[in-house]
C-alpha cells in the first residue's frame, strides 16, 4: 500500500473516513504538500497539469436491471407524491486509523438504481404536474486543473482509479446524472416537503438535519424495505447465481477440510472467501465456521477453532454476486465424512424439521407456517427423547424446546442477507406468502456443552440446515437443491469430492 499523501483538509473530512467531494482541493489544504515530499513545488504543479491523454470514449449499454429499477423508482414515486426523495450510497467506513473497509453501497440506493458509485445520491425531484423526475448525482472525472487528481488520495482518480463521466453513467443506468458538488443547492433550495434515508451520507444528514421530520424518514425506510419482499425477474437470477456460487464454495471447503484440521477453521473461511471474492463482489456476510462444539455459538465468526476428525462442522455461508444480492445457505457437515451415530441423530431431527418447515412454502400460507411446522418436529423428538415431558402442545405453547433451538427458522433473502428488516410486522411476519419472495428454512438444534440439562452424548453437538426457498405460483422452489441435505447424501457427496485416496485427509 502506498504511502498515503497526507493533506491539511484531515479535519475537515466527514465522521467514519468519507471523503468530501464538495470541498475543492485549495479549500480543503490550503497549501499543496504531503507527508513525503513535504509542499508540491510549482514545477511539480505546473507538471502534474499536462500531458495526459485524454481518456477513450466509452458508451456502455444500459445496464440489464435498468428496466427493472426504472419500475421500481415508479412504485417509490407513486407512495409519496410531490414531496422530494433522497436516497444516498453512503461512503467508505473508517477500518482504522487512515484505513477504510471497502465499499458496498447502501442497499436502498442500489435497488433503486443499479449503482454502486461512492457518494451517489438519488434524488426524485416533484413535478408540478405529478410524478417525479429521477435525478443521480454523482461525483464526475478528476479535475486536473485544481490537482485534485492527484493531491487528494481519498477521491482523486491517481489513487483510487478512473470514473466514468455524468454522460456514461447516463447512458449506463437510464437515470438523468449531475455532478453532486451541485446537491447540495438542490436539495434545500425550496419549501417542498423532504423525505431522506439518514445514516449513511453526513452531508444529507447535515443539510436536511432541519428538514425532514424523522417519523416521515422512516415510513420511506419503511416502505424501501417492503419494496424488496417481492423479487422480480432479474432479482430471481442474480438470488440464483449467488446461491451456484456459494454451492461451490461448500464442495471447495469440504475438498480442503484435511488442510483445515492441520490449520484451523479459518482455513474454512479462507477457501469460502477465496470463491466468492473470485466470482463474486464479496462474502454476503461474515461466514460462520464452527467446529465441533462451537457450532452451538449461534453467531461463531471468530473462526479461530480447531477443525477435528469425528467433529461435526457447521458452515454458514453466501456469495454475494457483484450486483450485491447473496445467497445463505448452511450445512453441518461431519469432518471425517461420516456421521456418528448420535451426530446423525440430532442431524435427522433437524433435517425433517426443515422438510416440514419447506413443505409449508405456498402462496397464500402464513409466513409463519414455515417456523411452526419446524418446530413441531423438533418439539416432537425433543420429548422422544426425554429430553423435554410432553405433552408436545404444551411444549409449544410454553416454547420450551427454545432451550435448544433459539432462533426463528428463516428470513427474507435479497440484498441484504435479512432482507426487508425495516418492513411492518403485518407485512411480513403476520403477512402471508406470495409469489415472487425468497425465504431461508434454517431450523436447528445446539446441545451447549455444559448444559447439564441434556445427556452427556448429546453436549457439544450443534446442527443447523439451511437452504434458499423462493415461492412459486403453484408452490415453491428449493434454489439450493444442488447441495445434498439428507445425511446420506451429504456422505456420498463429501466421498466424492475427497476422491479415493483420501483428499480431505491431513496430509
Amino acid at each position: 500500500m502506498p504511502e498515503e499523501v497526507v493533506e491539511d483538509f484531515a479535519t475537515s473530512r466527514p465522521a467514519d473516513g468519507e471523503s468530501d467531494p464538495e470541498t475543492p482541493v485549495e479549500e480543503k489544504s490550503g497549501r499543496r504538500k504531503n507527508g513525503l515530499f513535504g509542499e508540491a513545488s510549482r514545477e511539480l504543479t505546473e507538471n502534474m497539469r499536462k500531458g495526459w491523454a485524454v481518456p477513450p470514449a466509452r458508451p456502455p449499454a444500459l445496464t440489464a436491471q435498468a428496466a427493472h429499477t426504472a419500475c421500481r423508482r415508479a412504485a417509490l414515486s407513486a407512495r409519496f407524491p410531490n414531496e422530494r426523495l433522497v436516497v444516498p450510497a453512503g461512503h467508505r467506513k473508517r477500518r482504522s486509523n487512515d484505513t477504510n473497509f471497502r465499499f458496498r453501497a447502501a442497499t436502498e440506493y442500489v435497488h433503486l438504481t443499479g449503482d454502486q458509485t461512492e457518494g451517489g445520491v438519488l434524488v426524485l425531484e416533484p413535478l408540478p404536474g405529478g410524478g417525479h423526475e429521477h435525478i443521480l448525482y454523482l461525483t464526475p472525472p478528476s479535475d486536473r486543473e485544481s490537482g485534485e487528481f492527484w493531491l487528494d488520495s481519498a477521491a482523486g482518480e491517481l489513487w483510487t482509479g478512473p470514473r466514468m463521466s455524468l454522460a456514461e453513467n447516463e447512458a449506463r443506468l437510464g437515470i438523468t446524472c449531475r455532478d453532486r458538488r451541485t446537491l447540495r443547492e438542490h436539495v434545500v433550495r425550496d419549501s417542498v416537503p423532504v423525505r431522506a434515508v439518514h445514516g449513511h451520507d453526513t452531508l444529507i444528514d447535515a443539510s436536511l438535519a432541519e428538514r425532514t421530520v424523522p417519523a416521515y424518514n422512516e415510513e420511506l425506510i419503511v416502505h424501501l424495505s417492503e419494496l424488496r419482499l417481492l423479487k422480480d425477474e432479474f432479482e430471481v437470477g442474480e438470488l440464483q447465481k449467488a446461491v451456484n456460487s456459494t454451492v461451490r464454495g461448500f464442495e471447495d471447503v469440504v475438498r480442503a477440510l484435511g488442510r483445515a484440521q492441520v490449520t484451523s477453521e479459518r482455513y474454512v473461511e479462507g477457501t469460502f472467501s477465496l470463491r466468492a471474492r473470485v466470482e463474486g463482489n464479496d462474502v454476503g456476510y461474515h461466514p460462520i465456521c464452527a467446529s465441533g462444539p462451537n457450532a452451538c455459538t449461534l453467531h461463531w465468526t471468530r473462526n479461530d477453532g480447531a477443525v477435528r476428525a469425528g467433529d461435526l462442522l457447521l458452515l454458514d455461508a453466501g456469495v454475494e454476486t457483484h450486483s450485491l444480492y447473496t445467497a445463505d445457505l448452511t450445512r453441518t457437515l461431519p469432518v471425517a465424512g461420516a456421521f456418528g451415530e448420535m451426530q446423525r441423530r440430532v442431524y435427522d431431527a433437524v433435517f425433517d424439521a426443515q422438510e416440514a418447515g419447506i413443505a409449508a412454502i405456498r402462496p397464500g400460507a402464513r409466513y409463519r407456517d414455515v417456523h411452526d411446522a419446524a418446530q413441531r418436529v423438533l418439539a416432537q423428538r425433543l420429548v422422544a427423547w426425554g429430553i423435554l415431558e410432553g405433552p408436545v402442545e404444551r411444549v409449544l405453547a410454553c416454547d420450551l424446546q427454545r432451550r435448544w433451538t433459539l432462533h426463528g427458522t428463516g428470513h427474507m433473502l435479497g440484498m441484504d442477507v435479512h432482507d426487508c428488516a425495516a418492513a411492518r410486522t403485518e407485512a411480513y411476519v403476520d403477512a402471508t406468502l406470495r409469489p415472487g419472495m425468497c425465504l431461508t428454512v434454517e431450523p436447528g438444534l445446539y446441545f451447549q456443552s455444559g448444559d447439564l440439562t441434556v445427556p452427556k452424548a448429546y453436549r457439544g453437538i450443534g446442527v443447523r440446515i439451511e437452504d434458499d426457498i423462493l415461492v412459486t405460483a403453484d408452490g415453491h422452489r428449493n434454489m439450493s437443491s444442488a447441495l445434498p441435505r439428507r445425511a446420506d447424501h451429504v456422505e456420498a457427496w463429501m466421498a466424492e469430492l475427497r476422491g479415493p485416496l483420501g483428499a480431505g485427509n491431513p496430509r
